[in-house]
């Protein structure tokens, strides 16, 4: 949608379009990084998480906690060991224009404190298309090789990696602790010749390079891996024991030295004319370099400034990758199918005839909502000239990598003389109820809830999903088949499968695919379940707007289920203390607050919570510490002016010492840090008792 369109959204309209946005992009997280088998463009996909980034900074009160903006890659494999990287993997956020590429040094400069016309300088080296992988040396030796995973925990594939030319196994000269970060890829040449291997044996073929070395760095059989001709960038680091430089440069040139190959692309720019400048250097030369690039990545040169610019939640602010423009093509719209989310939502998909763009094939197509159908915006207003797309159409597909294109026009000179207009249903697909469209709502949604047997499907899908209560053995196929026969219909049953039928459940040991073996291993698996952390139960239960960061940030804020429990019973009028409470969780909006008491305090809803809680053992959470902090899980509040930081960066740095930063002072706030002009959170602190510091004494606490 146009940035007007995002200009004219209602409040509602934005959370709706939120909450599909981090849907639809969750799904794809999965299907590129943790299935090898992407479901959308790169294009389409940094255009759906771009559309997010500018509602979000709009109505920054909407910004939900499962935020896209949030999240790096997916779960691991249950294929592999799990790996806890020692420093987070982060990925990098995006600029598409030049514009978005001077905010960047903006937006940095204005962290820093560092005026227009001081230097500041930066690296630019080609973004690889491949899968990340990062190294661990002790002493020299390689004892670890783990991929990204979600960024906290990736997959053990040290057996794999060794069998890979461009990685050592051994290095010379190398701090006693070094982690290498970089990018498995596979050169178009090899690429074509595996590809002409497998389809010489009859076996699988792929799609395009980055597939063909993420299926095989990802093989349990490492002979395989040695088989396939993997290369290797370096181009970061993580857990040190010793800094590599002063410089990004200057380490990366000492990677070099250590062994490692580095892209030869990579220089220093000084400013933003000559980032531009490299960027299209490297663009013009993309078609020649002999493997997959999609942009070109910048990062602040000096390591002493990355260190203080620091992280965002999953991205540095260091850092910024500069993507290349979209790539097109055309073909015929076969149908449109009409989906039924676990939240009700109807998510039109086109069915294309199959196509390949810039060596991917697609066959899907988001639709996003009646309207986009339709030709217009949730105000009414013209997209794609007011085109409507309709069944039969030759249309032109969007895409950048490997994400879900979209449509992005239509030929109306080769539109067939039957096609008709697309109805969009009003009644649900799956259960025949009525689908409602609220006013000043961009979706249409079932209004049956849980006796709609998509929606109580695609809850049960969520329930047991890898950041749930993942349960080996019982996956989507798995769910759809057990609701089909009736033996789940609530996240309950699942723990009453057993009791129900027995440790041998002979109607399941006489399905295809399984066995006497495989239903005790699933038997166990829902035994282990049993006991299970808060934040992933609160996540499990599938409130809407309430995502994977929001129910750890729940959890960690209440502590346990029954403290979770009385808050949110005690919010019910939306009025009072509690509800206050929620709403001073910073990281906690008016929009997610609402939807997780109203949820917590539906009598359906929380007899069939109550149920699966009553089957359960619950973990408090955990909250996090933090060696030596003076200010380990205490809340603080910044208010005023800040004179040697910026806010951001002093909330950042709290954040990073395991403190709790709070946007409202109440009884619970432990220190509020007032500068200039505080005003009425400083005198609503001094008239309650609280610690009050200026900005120095704060500093003297952390440490400066």
């Amino acid at each position: 949608m146009a940035e007007k369109a995002i200009a004219a959204l209602t409040e509602a309209q934005a959370s709706e379009e939120l909450a599909r946005l981090a849907h639809e992009l969750a799904r794809a997280d999965q299907a590129y990084h943790g299935d090898d088998a992407p479901v959308l463009s790169d294009a389409e996909y940094d255009r759906l998480k771009r559309r997010n980034a500018e509602i979000e900074a709009r109505f920054p009160a909407l910004r939900r906690d499962d935020s896209p903006s949030d999240r790096v890659g997916a779960a691991p494999s249950e294929g592999f060991a799990k790996v806890r990287h020692a420093i987070r993997m982060m990925s990098l956020s995006n600029a598409f224009s030049d514009e978005e590429l001077q905010d960047f040094d903006k937006g940095v400069r204005r962290y820093l404190g560092l005026g227009a016309d001081e230097p500041l300088s930066y690296t630019a080296e080609p973004k690889i298309d491949g899968l990340s992988l990062s190294l661990r040396y002790e002493n020299g030796r390689l004892v670890q090789a783990a991929t990204r995973g979600d960024g906290a925990v990736g997959e053990n594939v040290t057996a794999n990696a060794l069998m890979i030319d461009d990685i050592p196994d051994r290095i010379d000269g190398a701090p006693d602790l070094l982690e290498v970060r970089g990018e498995v890829y596979m050169s178009h040449a090899d690429f074509e010749a595996l590809n002409l291997r497998q389809a010489e044996k009859s076996a699988r073929t792929f799609a395009n390079p980055r597939n063909a070395a993420a299926g095989s760095l990802r093989q349990l059989d490492p002979e395989v891996t040695r088989g396939r001709p993997l290369k290797y960038f370096a181009y970061s680091w993580g857990a040190l024991s010793a800094r590599l430089a002063d410089t990004q440069m200057a380490a990366i040139e000492r990677l070099s030295k250590l062994g490692f190959r580095t892209n030869p692309l990579t220089k220093v720019v000084e400013d933003v004319d000559a980032m531009l400048r490299h960027y299209a250097e490297i663009e013009a030369q993309r078609a020649t370099l002999g493997y997959d690039i999609d942009g070109v990545v910048y990062k602040v040169n000096a390591i002493d400034l990355q260190d203080r610019l620091g992280f965002r939640s999953t991205t540095p602010r260091w850092a910024i990758a500069h993507k290349f423009p979209a790539e097109l093509a055309w073909t015929w719209l076969d149908g449109i199918d009409v989906q039924v989310g676990r939240t009700g939502a109807l998510s039109p998909v086109a069915r294309l005839r199959p196509v390949t763009v810039g060596g991917v094939v697609v066959s899907n197509a988001t639709l996003h909502n009646e309207d986009y159908i339709a030709g217009r915006d949730a105000k009414g207003e013209p997209i794609r000239d007011g085109k409507d797309i309709r069944v039969g159409d030759f249309v032109q597909v969007y895409r950048a990598g490997d994400v879900i294109p979209k449509i992005a026009d239509v030929d109306l000179e080769r539109r067939p003389k039957d096609a008709q207009p697309f109805e969009f249903p009003h009644l649900c697909p799956q259960c025949g109820s009525d689908a409602i469209r609220e006013p000043g709502d961009s979706v249409r949604r079932c209004s049956d809830g849980l006796i709609c047997p998509a929606q109580a499907v695609e809850r049960l899908k969520h329930f047991v999903s890898r950041a749930a209560f993942d349960i080996d053995g019982l996956g989507a196929k798995q769910v759809e088949q057990f609701y089909a026969d009736g033996w789940i219909a609530e996240p309950a049953d699942i723990f009453t499968l057993e009791e129900r039928f027995g440790s041998g459940m002979q109607q399941l040991k006489n399905r295809e695919g399984w066995g006497e073996k495989s239903a005790e291993n699933l038997f166990r698996s829902i035994r282990e379940r049993r006991r299970i952390p808060l934040g992933r139960l609160i996540f499990a239960l599938g409130i809407r707007h309430v995502g994977e960061q929001a129910s750890l940030l729940l959890a960690r804020t209440y502590g346990t289920w029954e403290a979770f429990e009385t808050a949110m019973v005690d919010a019910a009028l939306m009025e009072g203390p509690a509800w206050d409470a929620i709403l001073a969780i910073d990281g906690v909006g008016r929009v997610l607050a609402q939807s997780l008491v109203a949820t917590m305090n539906q009598d359906a809803e929380r007899a069939v919570i109550d149920r699966l809680v009553a089957l359960l053992e619950i973990e408090e959470a955990e909250a996090p510490y933090v060696a030596d902090s003076p200010v380990a899980n205490k809340t603080i509040v910044f208010t005023g002016t800040l004179e040697r930081m910026t806010r951001a960066e002093a909330k950042a740095r709290a954040e990073a010492l395991g403190a709790k930063v709070s946007g409202s002072v109440s009884s619970k706030t432990d220190i509020v840090v007032a500068g200039p002009g505080a005003g009425s959170k400083e005198k609503k602190a001094r008239d309650l008792g609280l610690t009050v510091l200026d900005e120095d004494a704060w500093l003297d606490l952390v440490g400066r």
